[in-house]
């Protein structure tokens, strides 16, 4: 059982976010952190016993936090977060039993806290299988099959600005400046596009990271972007997303 989860994470909204979602699911469990740096992570895991569970972001206010293992080694089951599916086979090496993406959703939380729980239980085959299917189905689209005349087309990911959902339907920008439909829900594409370079900034835009030209501050810790070749669309982040954001805008 899990009775003490250590959390390393050092923005705020998604630490809290991380909190209440174990505090619903291990109403049990005590809570410890969020610590926010690769340092402070070395400092606290040498001096303390080790927990059930490390919450572990990949990227840290000073570093990368595979940078703890070279001075600790933690003997319980870690999940990481990331906003960068290039680290999952890294984390994969240090005893991770699973990694999610961020934002981090409660249904996958939960799926992950039952892996970890089997982990500590002895049951590595199932973890390790676990984390490869995870790893191996991470394959993102390339290219949209759409109808056109009498027949079909194909635009590539690289082609499209944002996509924009209104009234159940699906619309794609295109780069040189038209429109296509899509039969794909956002919540679909948002699975399906690399978040590298596509990222949901709210319920109805995902925005392609080359299409941004400024973010400016909004009110009550939302922002506001600013598109190149569409400056009139008003497109709003919520305050919980801004850190997101900017930190995905920064990689």
């Amino acid at each position: 059982m899990i009775h003490h989860i250590l959390i390393i994470e050092d923005e705020k909204p998604n630490a809290d976010r991380l909190k209440r979602f174990l505090s619903m699911l291990k109403p049990g469990a005590a809570i410890s952190g969020p610590i926010e740096s690769v340092s402070e992570s070395i400092e606290w895991l040498s001096a303390n016993p080790c927990p059930d569970l490390i919450m572990m972001d990949v990227r840290l206010a000073d570093g990368l936090s595979f940078e703890i293992f070279d001075k600790v080694k933690p003997r319980c089951p870690i999940i990481f977060t990331t906003a960068y599916d290039e680290y999952a086979v890294r984390a994969f090496k240090f005893n991770s039993v699973d990694y999610l993406l961020k934002p981090v959703e409660k249904d996958e939380l939960e799926h992950s806290l039952r892996i970890a729980e089997q982990r500590q239980q002895g049951d590595t085959a199932l973890a390790i299988e676990s984390l490869l299917t995870q790893i191996n189905k991470k394959e993102y689209r390339s290219r949209f099959l759409l109808p056109f005349r009498d027949g079909y087309k194909t635009i590539g990911v690289g082609e499209i600005e944002y996509i924009h959902s209104e009234l159940r339907i699906t619309r794609a920008r295109l780069t040189n400046g038209t429109d296509e439909t899509l039969i794909q829900t956002l919540e679909e594409l948002e699975q399906q596009l690399d978040p590298k370079y596509f990222f949901r900034v709210n319920r109805q835009y995902i925005i392609h990271i080359d299409a941004i030209k400024q973010i400016y501050n909004h009110f009550n810790g939302k922002l506001k972007l600013e598109l190149k070749k569409n400056p009139e669309l008003e497109i709003l982040v919520s305050r919980d997303k801004a850190l997101l954001i900017k930190t995905w805008m920064d990689f």
